[in-house]
This record gives structure tokens, sequence and C-alpha cells, in this order.
């Protein structure tokens, strides 16, 4: 889930008779939807209209950039009119742009249009993201937010199966059922279910913007907002100078960039290997199976293990669990390895798989989060500081992705695969020296 990037001041009551309930969940649903359009799925289709894994791999990463830096936009937001016009604009923008992308197809050269298309709506997507969290923490008291959490973090979890899901299998299923084209064949002919699903999540984004236009309050302005550029340059600066003067700053760092690196390197290659032939290595799984298996059982896997782990933290405490949850996030990647070695054809077997590997990642991860939460963001600056160290995984999951496709290209899945097991070892050694200078919350 996005962080807010910017700082604010308390928080405003809650706007009297607009339920929380009437646009919270679909708030975070939005949120996750583009992003995870814009981060994983787009992947899926540069892959299916044949592009081979490093550029398909290399092309999706980039579009992390947007959310990594963020917090250096972020006070421009709060800056200008309100919250809830900017998270409309992004969403009617939003729409505009996936029906765009879905024209583009139709083009000669579309690639080119494509990748500039989903750049500008990384940043766009980005931006709803700062200006949503802003409502959601200017517009609700403390107990507000405390009593909506688990429904803001459940509505944002449902975006990734809807998209990695929903959408992925949509277009498995027009493709090969509806325009009657071979599933294990990529290449152009892939074009017309893509529009499809493009032109879809463009209607979607837009009745999500038509309802927020009714339901959605405005949001406060934070009370120390910068009223100026300079002003909102001299936050940014100090908030720098305070978050590099924290004590072990370099050890929270290399945790905060390095805990997810294996986790980096399967995020991409993972599905790729799932639908690639069995005589490259994969599995050959179609778009359908891949949505079912990888989008929704492992994305539901994903979300039991956080909230289990969530409940394993709040028992036993972070750090006597810290090094115990970083091995339930890496050790279970050797599933695809032994994957790699026996390529099954059981679905049965190949989702137990992905679900095992999913859920341990939720699990552990949750130990991140909360890592960062109390140690890493603790000070005059929590939320631009916790913005800092998501935005340091960000910068890990794009730097991974970058080189991805073009390490499986050259080792094949099984030394790959091999070579995100020992990738793991650098995530150990940064928990087992992770510095913990705060008390941890009761």
């Amino acid at each position: 889930m996005s962080a807010l990037p910017s700082e604010i001041g308390a928080a405003s009551m809650p706007r009297a008779g607009a339920s929380p309930l009437l646009w919270v969940p679909s708030t975070y649903f939005t949120m996750a939807l583009a992003y995870v359009m814009l981060n994983s799925v787009t992947a899926i289709m540069f892959k299916n209209l044949g592009m081979d894994n490093g550029k398909a791999a290399e092309y999706a990463s980039y579009l992390i950039l947007a959310y990594t830096i963020k917090p250096l936009f972020a006070p421009v937001v709060e800056m200008y009119r309100t919250k809830k016009f900017f998270v409309l604009c992004a969403q009617f923008a939003i729409a505009l742009g996936f029906a765009g992308v879905a024209l583009a197809m139709a083009l000669p050269d579309y690639m080119v249009l494509l990748v500039f298309l989903f750049t500008v709506l990384s940043f766009i997507g980005a931006t709803m993201d700062i200006a949503a969290d802003g409502v959601y923490v200017t517009a609700l008291d403390g107990r507000s937010q405390s009593l909506y959490c688990g429904v803001q973090s459940l509505s944002w979890n449902i975006g990734p199966i809807v998209a990695s899901g929903g959408m992925v299998y949509l277009s498995g299923w027009l493709h090969s059922q509806y325009f009657h084209h071979d599933s294990k064949v990529f290449g152009p002919e892939w074009i017309d279910a893509w529009r499809i699903v493009f032109f879809l999540a463009a209607g979607l984004a837009l009745v999500m913007a038509l309802w927020h236009m009714k339901t959605m309050p405005e949001g406060a302005r934070a009370e120390n907002a910068p009223s100026s550029i300079g002003q909102a340059w001299f936050i940014l600066k100090d908030s720098f100078v305070t978050f590099f003067g924290k004590r072990d700053v370099w050890l929270m760092i290399g945790f905060a960039f390095l805990f997810r690196l294996s986790i980096g390197l399967l995020e991409k290659i993972g599905p790729f290997f799932m639908v690639d032939p069995v005589a490259k290595g994969g599995l050959g799984l179609s778009n359908e199976l891949l949505g079912i298996v990888y989008g929704t059982y492992g994305l539901v896997a994903v979300l039991v293990g956080s909230l289990l782990g969530g409940l394993f933290v709040a028992r036993r405490g972070l750090r006597p669990t810290l090094f115990l949850l970083c091995c339930a996030v890496n050790i279970p990647n050797v599933t695809f390895l032994l994957m790699a070695y026996y390529q099954p054809a059981s679905l049965v077997v190949i989702s137990v798989g992905v679900a095992v590997e999913k859920f341990f990642f939720g699990f552990g991860s949750v130990g991140f989060m909360i890592y960062l939460m109390q140690q890493l963001a603790p000070g005059k600056y929590t939320t631009t500081h916790y913005a800092f160290g998501t935005g340091l995984m960000g910068m890990c999951m794009m730097v991974t992705g970058l080189v991805s496709g073009h390490l499986q290209q050259f080792l094949g899945y099984v030394n790959y695969f091999w070579f995100v097991m020992a990738a793991t070892i650098p995530s150990f050694l940064v928990t087992w020296f992770a510095p913990f200078h705060n008390k941890e919350d009761a």
C-alpha cells in the first residue's frame, strides 16, 4: 500500500454525512488497480505482444520510478486546490490514458507510444496516491483512521486480484475463446484482446472518478503545508538532512533496500516462467491459468499471510522475530527453483508452489513495514521518512526488475532461480545487523 509522502498536521474531523465506507474502499481499490495495471500487468502484456523477457521486464520496471520518487513532488500537491481535486483529476486522466492505450494499439509502431503513455500515467498514478492518502488522513480523525485501516488495506489488496487475476484471465479468454488465436503463440495477434482489457480498465477508472465526485470529502489542508515552491524545497531539503542524520542510518538504508532483493528478482520473472513454453524451461500456462494461479490464489495467499504475520508480530514483538520473518520472505523462493527443475504439469502442484511462496512473502513482509514505521521513520518528518523507506524498497524493485529479464535469458530458468536463492544472502545480513534504537510500540 502506498504511504503518504508529505508531512501533515493534526487531522480534521470527519465530514458530516459522508460515511468513509462510501469512499475509502473504492479509493484504495482504484489506487491499487492503477498501480498493478501499470507495474505488473504491462509486463504480461509486453510478453504476450512478443517482447523477450529482458525487454518486457525492463520496460515495465521503468514505470516504478514515479512511485519511487513521489516524495520529491508530494509538497506541490499540498500547495494547490484541494486533495480531492487532485484525486479526481488523476482518476479522469487515468481513464483517458487507459483508453488512449487501447486506441494506440491500432496504430503502426504502437509500442513507442504505449511506453510514453504508460510513463505519463505512472506519474499521474503516483500523484493520485499522494492526494488520496492525504484525503484519508485529513478527512478522518485519529480514531476513524484506525477504525478504517483494515478496510483500507483489504480494499487495496482487492485491486491486484482484479488486475493481475481478472484482467490477465480476461486477456487470455478473449484471445483464445473470442478471437480464436493460439494462446501459446506470442505476437501482434494479442492486440485485440488487450485493447478490450484496457478499455475495461478505463471504464472502471471513469466510474470510480464519477463516484468519488459525489462521495469523497475535500480533504483538509495540512497545518504545515508549504505556501510556495521555495518553502516546499526547504521542507524537502530539511527532511533529507534530518533523515541522513539518524543514528546508523546507512544500516537502515541497507535494510530498506535489500530486505526484498530476491523478491524483486522474482517479481517480473515469476509470471514469465509460468507462461513460457515447456521447451523454453517454463510451465506453459495460458493467461487464464496465470490469472487464476498467480493473480488470484497467489494474491489471496499474500493477504492471508499478511494478516497472520501481523498477529504474529503483535504477540511476539518485532525485534525477536525480524530474522525469522526474513527467512519467511526468502527461503520459500526455493519453490520456483524446484518447479524449474521438475516443470510439473499438475495445476494443483503449481498452485501449491505459488501459494506457499506468496503466503510466506506476505507473512514476512509485515516485519519490513513495521521496521520502517518504528525504527526508520520516527522523528521530525515521520511520514516523509517512512516514504523514503518505501521509496528505497521501490528502487530495489525497479533496479532488480531492469536486470532480471536479461539475467534470466542469459542463465536460463534453473540457473536464474539458483541466482535468486543466492540473492537472499544480502537480505539475511542486513536483517541480522538491522539496528533497533526506538522502543517498539506496545
